[in-house]
């Protein structure tokens, strides 16, 4: 790794904190958020807890878990104007290319920050699965 390209890394680090930081100032911790680990929780929580070592991969997981959703639903709309014939054969082309390269930057941010495809798919409990199946 080069040296601008660690100075890089380490900006985006420093900016991904800080947005971090942001959030969490927006929802201060309550007096709940901070009991000792030794009793078990009342209730579902309702904030968010995360270890400092792990935030900034769990801040990534999030912003690429809705920017897959969507990804998914751009295509979803691409492939329902290319069925009702909307488009020009070279519209739907570009748009064919153009969805390629969203799921390859995906796919490449993802196993950059060392997560799956499945990773993104958060589990919302009794609602399911965030994501569709994958057709």
């Amino acid at each position: 790794m080069t040296s601008e390209e660690r100075r890089r890394q380490a900006q985006r680090q420093a900016e991904i904190a800080e947005a971090a930081a942001r959030a969490f100032r927006i929802l201060p911790a309550t007096p709940r958020d901070l009991r000792s680990g030794k009793e078990p929780p009342r209730g579902p929580s309702h904030r968010i807890t995360s270890d400092p070592d792990t935030v900034e991969r769990d801040l990534v997981r999030l912003v690429l878990t809705l920017v897959e959703l969507l990804r998914q639903l751009m295509e979803r709309q691409a492939l329902h104007r290319v069925d009702q014939g909307d488009l020009t054969e070279e519209q739907e082309e570009r748009l064919g290319a153009t969805l390629l390269v969203l799921h390859e930057r995906m796919a490449s941010l993802c196993s950059e920050y060392g997560l799956t495809m499945e990773d993104l798919n958060l589990d919302l409990g009794p609602l399911g699965r965030l994501l569709p199946p994958p057709d």
